[in-house]
Formats: C-alpha cells, sequence, structure tokens
C-alpha cells in the first residue's frame, strides 16, 4: 500500500489583487482634459467658465490620479498624470508666493467691497476703514440708501472726495478717496454694472487713474457680457499709472482674466503671495471657495501686502492692497 504522507500537498497559488489599468486611465482623463482646458483657455460657454474657478482645487486633487497609475504599474497613465498635474501646479502654487521684494515709493492704501446691494454693515464697513487707513475705497452694488448709511457713520469726513454711481440694484458702484478726484468720462465702454473712473491727485506721486471694476457674472448667455467686459477694460499706458479695484466674477484661471492682466497688469494678490485666498462666498453655510474680488494695478506699481476682511452683510470679503507709487 502506498504511503499516503509521503504524497505533497497540492497548493494553489494565491493571486495577488491588481488594480485594473484603465481604471488609471479613467482617473487621468478628466484631469488632463481639465489641464488642457485651462492652459490653453478653453473655456467658453457659462458652465465651463464658473467651473474654471475650481482649478485649485482640481490641481490638488490631481495627486489621486498619479497615485493610482503608479500603483496599476501603468507608465503611461503615469506619465500623463505627472505631466498635468504639473501643468495645473505651475497654473496654481506661484499665487502662494511673493512674486517681488518689498519696495519702495509713494504709498497707496486701496479697499474693496461690493456691498451686497447695499446689505454690508455701514459701522463695520467703517471698522474696516479706521483700522486699515485706505486713501481710496472702491465700492460695488452700492444703492442709494449705503450711500446715506456711509455718509452717517462718517465716511465723508474721512474720505471727503467722491465719484459715486448709485442704484438701486447691483449696478450701483462708488468711489472715495482722501485725495482729490476728478470723473474720467469715456475711458472705456462699461459693459455690466456702473464702473465709474477717477483720476487721483496723490502728493508725491504722479496722478494715478481708479477703476471701479464690476463686470456682470457669467452667468448664462451674461457669459459673454462678462468677456466683452473684461476685454473693454483700458490696456495700461506708458504715461498712465492706473488702478483697477473690485468684484470682476473672474478668477485667475480664467483666460479672459488672464488676458487682460497681460495688457500690462499685476494683481496685487498674486504678486503678495496671497492669490489663492478665496473672496466669495462669506457669512454663508459653506466657507469662501473662490477667489474672484481684486486689487489690479499697473507693472510699476509695487505690492507690499494684500490682505482680506469679512466684513457683516456682504457675501464678499473685502481686498486690501499696500501700494507704493513711482515717485515723481
Amino acid at each position: 500500500m502506498a504511503d499516503r504522507s509521503a504524497r505533497g500537498a497540492v497548493v494553489t497559488p494565491s493571486r495577488r489583487w491588481r488594480i485594473p489599468k484603465s481604471l488609471a486611465w479613467a482617473a487621468v482623463t478628466p484631469f488632463a482634459a481639465w489641464a488642457v482646458a485651462r492652459v490653453a483657455g478653453l473655456e467658453r460657454d457659462s458652465l465651463t467658465t464658473q467651473l474654471m474657478t475650481g482649478t485649485p482645487y482640481v490641481a490638488a486633487a490631481s495627486l489621486v490620479p498619479v497615485l493610482l497609475s503608479v500603483l496599476t504599474r501603468n507608465r503611461a497613465a503615469t506619465a500623463v498624470a505627472l505631466v498635468t498635474t504639473a501643468a495645473l501646479g505651475l497654473s496654481v502654487l506661484p499665487r502662494a508666493f511673493r512674486s517681488g521684494d518689498v519696495v519702495t515709493g509713494t504709498p497707496l492704501r486701496v479697499l474693496t467691497l461690493n456691498t451686497l446691494f447695499g446689505h454690508a454693515e455701514p459701522d463695520a464697513v467703517m471698522d474696516l476703514v479706521r483700522r486699515l487707513d485706505p486713501d481710496v475705497l472702491s465700492t460695488q452694488e452700492l444703492t442709494p440708501g449705503m450711500v446715506e448709511k456711509l455718509e452717517a457713520s462718517g465716511l465723508g469726513g474721512i474720505m471727503p472726495y467722491q465719484v459715486l454711481e448709485p442704484e438701486w440694484s447691483a449696478g450701483g458702484s462708488g468711489l472715495y478717496s482722501r485725495y482729490p478726484l476728478t470723473p474720467r468720462e469715456n475711458l472705456f465702454e462699461a459693459i455690466g454694472h456702473n464702473m465709474p473712473a477717477a483720476l487721483m491727485t496723490v502728493p508725491g506721486a504722479k496722478p494715478v487713474e481708479v477703476i471701479d471694476v464690476h463686470p456682470f457674472p457669467p452667468l448664462g448667455r451674461q457669459v459673454y457680457d462678462w468677456t466683452a467686459a473684461l476685454d473693454a477694460l483700458p490696456s495700461a499706458a506708458p504715461d498712465t499709472i492706473r488702478i483697477l479695484a473690485g468684484d470682476f466674477n473672474a478668477s485667475l484661471d480664467h483666460a479672459a482674466m488672464r488676458r487682460f492682466l497681460g495688457r500690462g497688469y499685476q494683481d496685487a494678490a498674486d504678486s503678495a503671495g496671497e492669490g489663492l485666498t478665496p473672496t466669495w462666498p462669506v457669512n454663508k453655510r459653506v466657507p469662501p471657495l473662490i477667489t474672484i474680488d481684486h486689487v489690479v494695478v499697473d507693472r510699476r506699481v509695487g505690492v507690499n501686502a494684500v490682505s482680506v476682511h469679512s466684513v457683516p452683510g456682504t457675501d464678499h470679503r473685502a481686498v486690501f492692497a499696500d501700494l507704493r507709487l513711482p515717485s515723481l
């Protein structure tokens, strides 16, 4: 009789579970498409334009397809994932780092705030003005009622020079200044809400043009007016120092905004390393998500610091920029 004990046991080798390589491509493809659209500026309609404001979050999430591609040992997908992450990262990360040294020159402090149909609490606005001591305040969605409340709170005593175009709607805007203002008519075609412009006389510096910016949001067919409004803003000029401050309804991930900046401007928050600080929405159940309020300056203007501040009653954060103008 054969000895069964001598017989070897049959062992079935265990199978190692592997992630299908196709899953890596499924994860990489949407991010790669987003990177191409962002870099090439392919957004056109309202939906893609609104989605593009989420690019910083997509850039962070793009690390997931990189990890997944490595785990599947899919070299081609890994290469595409790495290029995608690099493209998105290079589009976003520079905003978190200061791009220049602190400079000297004539100080000019700029504050901009969308007051949400004039619902911003005037006492809170005045507290911000007294704390930050801005030389010019650019307001959007400025109503006649808000003008009266700010005047009653003492803004006129601090900033007596004003170019105001208030309305009982989102269309109102206005500039307040410590320095004399001369309205600038027909400087550009204001497409969207009111966008007053003024020439400001600053001691120790050349006169500065200040523009209160507030195009329509890119919702529905308004996306075409939004694009036209950004394209209509004046380009930087060699004989003029210009500052544009307001609710652009645009982020630095929008091709139209980048195209505008390419005409001789810099975003102050981007230059100061605060370009990823979101400004909308605020005072909501959700935290601020996107950056659509900006102080944009001529490239000859130095940016020392930028900060954002919440104000009760409005869904936009105020943006404050400490600037330095070229001296005479």
